[in-house]
């Protein structure tokens, strides 16, 4: 059987390695999921989403000039309906990063103005050394 690029096929896990998983094609071949197709997610170890000999659908992604087949189990299956898309007349500001909001130092403990503190003095420290750095380092040869 030949198999076509884009359709879903079930197969079964015939080997894992630690960058993907070959999978058997029922009837036409065999085949690799690479890490990144294995799950939508972050995949870190693969042995943790498969096991060989487990039954899977793939899809086919690719085939090179030399035969190989490249697949994809997160495509296969279905896919979680994708966040409705926002209209650019519902944003009212643009996406920008903001400071945290400051609370003021009456709600604050002692430990907490104490360890503000020492953030703020470590940041201008960093910055100092960071400025005084650049100016011998200039004068070096």
């Amino acid at each position: 059987m030949q198999l076509e690029i884009g359709k879903i096929y079930d197969g079964k896990v015939k080997g894992i390695t630690q960058y993907g998983a070959f999978v058997d094609i029922e009837g036409g071949g065999t085949g690799m999921v690479h890490i990144s197709e294995i799950a939508n997610t972050f995949v870190n170890e693969i042995r943790d989403h498969l096991t060989e000999n487990q039954d899977v659908k793939v899809k086919v992604i690719g085939i090179n000039e030399a035969g190989k087949v490249s697949l994809s189990i997160k495509k296969a299956v279905d896919n979680p309906p994708p966040r409705p898309k926002k209209n650019d007349s519902s944003r009212s500001k643009p996406n920008v990063w903001e400071p945290k909001k400051q609370t003021p130092m009456s709600e604050l403990s002692f430990e907490d103005m104490l360890s503000r503190f020492k953030q703020n003095s470590e940041e201008r420290m960093c910055d100092l050394k960071r400025s005084t750095d650049r100016k011998n380092g200039s004068r070096r040869k």
